[in-house]
């Protein structure tokens, strides 16, 4: 039986998404069905469209998903029908030369096929009505109804998780608490900084906190997403178009400059200011981006005094082991999600949530299945 569902299609940069009916093949052996009920839109997909990230076209955009595992293949593990699921954008192969390193992220056929837009297995996974193949960001291509995965994408967390707030552990949060918890390597009462406080930036405040960090800085342009970091564990907020941040930020820890900056932000000048304000022999975590084909300068004294920085594109992720824990987080009170959430959308509105994000209005829309 041929699987026909609705997916939002790209078919050139800069142009609306469309609602397309699609079609999907047959299960593999290891294979799952997931149908997905909540989807944030991503920044990274923001990209796609406007044309910075670079990817074969037709494609169906979306990475951040949660959502009901409803078919599984002959040799599919770790997950039941039934279970409900967040969706990881990194699969990799527990064989290479990096996975051996126990770095997934920089999984050899991960970067080999990323850039085609496929699946890991080097195929697509949806058609148009007229047989044409469908590309996938990431590996998933969520802003559709269903989306067909391999077991180890499909992540099960507590059915006590609503899938909004589910949806957002698999990219956004993730990256951001998870670079707090994971790669910053933070102290207790250690002063943390943190650029951008959208989705990315909102969550690694909150891993900062969870770290147990003394001083956490938040930085960003607009005062209500201030606001907001305060109320999520921010102990002070800097808006960086009336302050001086490194000024800010010394000033609060003793002269030195914090201990930790998680950059969120994305753009040059935050790039600039994250070296800037880190103290001698601190640490700087780049979690956003800009165009990939983009020059950055710094000044140079900026980047000496033992200082040392790291990229991170998922906070160190170990999905099976962190997703659990952060959904758990969430049931219990520690993590807060739906302060993320700035409106739930269906997916005939996916533009005007995209429309959204690029002017700065929202954190998350979430799309509802």
């Amino acid at each position: 039986m041929v699987l026909s569902y609705q997916a939002a299609v790209l078919h050139e940069a800069g142009s609306p998404l469309r609602i397309e009916t699609v079609t999907a093949p047959d299960l593999r052996p290891k294979e799952v069905l997931v149908q997905v009920r909540a989807a944030g839109l991503c920044h990274t997909d923001l990209e796609v469209i406007q044309g910075q990230l670079r990817y074969p076209m037709p494609i169906i955009l979306g990475h951040e998903a949660a959502g009901e595992v409803v078919a599984m293949g002959s040799e599919a593990q770790e997950v039941q029908v039934g279970d409900h699921v967040v969706l990881s954008w990194n699969p990799h192969c527990n064989s290479c030369f990096y996975c051996n390193r126990d770095l997934p992220i920089l999984c050899e056929p991960y970067l080999q096929e990323g850039a085609k837009a496929l699946h890991f297995d080097g195929t697509s996974k949806a058609r148009q009505a007229d047989g044409t193949e469908l590309h996938h960001l990431m590996f998933l291509g969520t802003f559709a109804e269903y989306c067909i995965v391999p077991d180890q994408q499909a992540v099960p967390v507590p059915k006590a998780i609503p899938f909004d707030a589910a949806c957002l552990i698999g990219c956004g949060v993730m990256t951001g608490a998870g670079a707090a918890l994971n790669i910053a390597e933070i102290a207790p009462g250690d002063s943390v900084m943190v650029v951008g406080c959208g989705a990315v930036g909102l969550a690694a405040v909150q891993g900062a906190r969870m770290a147990k960090a003394g001083t956490i800085i938040a930085v960003d342009l607009n005062d209500q997403k201030l606001d907001l970091a305060t109320r999520l564990g921010a102990t002070h907020g800097v808006n960086a178009s009336k302050a001086d941040v490194a000024a800010q930020v010394r000033a609060l820890t003793q002269g030195r400059g914090a201990d930790v900056v998680l950059e969120s932000a994305g753009s040059p000048a935050a790039f600039r200011t994250t070296v800037e304000a880190v103290r001698p022999g601190g640490q700087v975590i780049w979690l956003g981006k800009t165009d990939v084909q983009a020059d950055i300068s710094f000044r140079w004294g900026a980047l000496m005094q033992e200082k040392r920085i790291r990229r991170s594109s998922y906070g160190g992720a170990r999905p099976s082991r962190d997703f659990p824990m952060l959904a758990q987080a969430y049931i219990d009170g520690t993590l807060k999600l739906d302060e993320l959430i700035t409106q739930r959308i269906g997916l005939d509105r996916i533009n005007d949530g995209f429309a959204a994000l690029a002017r700065g209005e929202a954190i998350r829309s979430v799309v509802m299945f």
